[in-house]
């Protein structure tokens, strides 16, 4: 038995009711059972419960065992006396509070169905990699559908969450959070951190000094980024190595990065971050008004217009410095502008929509996604030999996101599909 299975059966009211007493034999009618409290205190607060005929309204606390009151410390601290009732699977001990007033006691342990529980235990101890795998043809689509789209939004909200985090900490500066996103973002997974690392470290405001100037552009940035490597390996590299240090030493910049930050093993050409790095230049080049270029932004098409450019000739013909290349690198793929569209575009619509109080980004952002084609990774690929094609990139990021943190917990009771699995509805 499971304490989060408790919360539900008490949530809903999915236990016999007949002659409910308390351990001491008194009356219990249940009124509200509250509201289920996802903070510090007890489990559920605002209760409203008569027991042996007098009212009672406060918060009511939840336990396998009643024992576990004394294990988690809930006798001798204040927030819990307030608590009117204690709903116990097994009765085993008193709970007290502070003053050693006993706080009434009810045990579900032969009022719960068994089907409930059976249907339950199947779910959350399936050792599949989603625990509804064999049974989700079972569930009405609307039901996954609605999941899905709850789940999409708080695929948005935490991504914003990110964005918001970034904003404060760059004093509400939204060029600057924009600058950082991106830079994250075209580091893919591997290099992400060390991308976001440049960002913080070179200011937007710096470049956007040089924004006429791709040479001196990518001189900040792979110079900063200590891209350049100790062998000089042609004029070009010397060119802006020179340039690196009279701008670094104009605008008084700090290296925090080196070469050893930077990972190219097992990368494709393409995904090099001297490649990268390339890119970003002209992105920055071309768009010195970015950030609000990205928050027009309403279809792929209108993305690649402000992110897909060739880059320098040199890069062109090259992956790394001084190696040249018979495969020629001409301009970002479509895959990357779809991942600035995902990870870049859309948390920063919803981000600054919440910080206008304007819900027309939002909508925006779910638009977005919505005309965009379906991810495909180990993830999308599992849902899809269940039967849950995705259609979009809505749909592909909600299975992202339902799959981490709903699938690999076992958080079916907070799960429609779960939920109307256990429910047997």
């Amino acid at each position: 038995m499971q304490e989060s299975f408790l919360h539900f059966i008490w949530q809903f009211q999915y236990f016999n009711k007949t002659e409910l007493t308390t351990s001491d034999q008194k009356v219990v009618n249940i009124i509200k059972p509250g509201q289920h409290n996802t903070d510090a205190g007890p489990d559920f607060k605002e209760g409203k419960i008569i027991i042996g005929g007098l009212e009672w309204n406060g918060q009511v606390e939840i336990h396998v065992k009643a024992s576990e009151w004394v294990q988690h410390g809930h006798q001798s601290d204040p927030a819990y006396d307030n608590v009117i009732l204690h709903v116990v699977w097994q009765n085993d001990k008193p709970a007290t509070r502070t003053d050693d007033s006993i706080i009434p006691t009810i045990e579900l342990k032969n009022r719960i169905d068994e089907e409930l529980i059976l249907n339950y235990n199947r779910l959350v101890n399936s050792p599949l990699q989603i625990p509804c795998e064999n049974q989700i043809r079972q569930v009405k689509s609307i039901t996954l559908m609605t999941m899905l789209d709850r789940v999409l939004m708080e695929r948005l909200e935490q991504k914003a969450f990110e964005v918001v985090r970034l904003h404060q900490a760059n004093q509400n500066n939204w060029e600057e959070t924009a600058y950082q996103l991106l830079c994250k973002n075209l580091g893919f997974k591997v290099n992400a951190d060390s991308f976001l690392m440049l960002g913080q470290s070179l200011p937007y405001k710096v470049i956007k000094k040089h924004s006429d100037n791709v040479r001196q552009i990518e001189a900040l940035l792979f110079g900063h980024s200590d891209l350049f490597n100790q062998e000089v390996h042609d004029d070009y590299q010397a060119s802006l190595i020179k340039e690196y240090e009279f701008l670094s030493h104009k605008y008084s910049l700090t290296k925090v990065l080196y070469s050893v930050h930077w990972k190219f093993l097992r990368l494709r050409p393409a995904n090099f971050p001297t490649i990268r790095m390339a890119q970003l230049a002209q992105i920055l080049k071309h768009n010195p008004n970015f950030f609000q270029k990205f928050l027009e932004v309403q279809s792929l098409k209108e993305l690649k217009a402000i992110v897909q450019y060739p880059v320098s000739d040199y890069w062109q013909k090259h992956y790394q410095w001084g190696k040249t290349s018979a495969k020629q690198m001409v301009q970002m793929g479509i895959s990357s502008v779809e991942n600035i569209a995902i990870n870049t575009v859309a948390p920063l619509m919803v981000a600054y929509g919440k910080f206008m109080n304007n819900h027309d980004y939002v909508d925006r952002a779910v638009k977005l996604l919505e005309d965009l084609k379906p991810e495909k990774n180990k993830i999308t690929d599992l849902w899809k030999q269940m039967g849950v094609d995705a259609r979009s990139a809505f749909d592909s990021q909600a299975q992202i996101h339902l799959y981490n943190h709903y699938c690999l917990k076992r958080r079916c009771l907070s799960c429609n599909v779960g939920l109307s699995l256990v429910r047997n509805q």
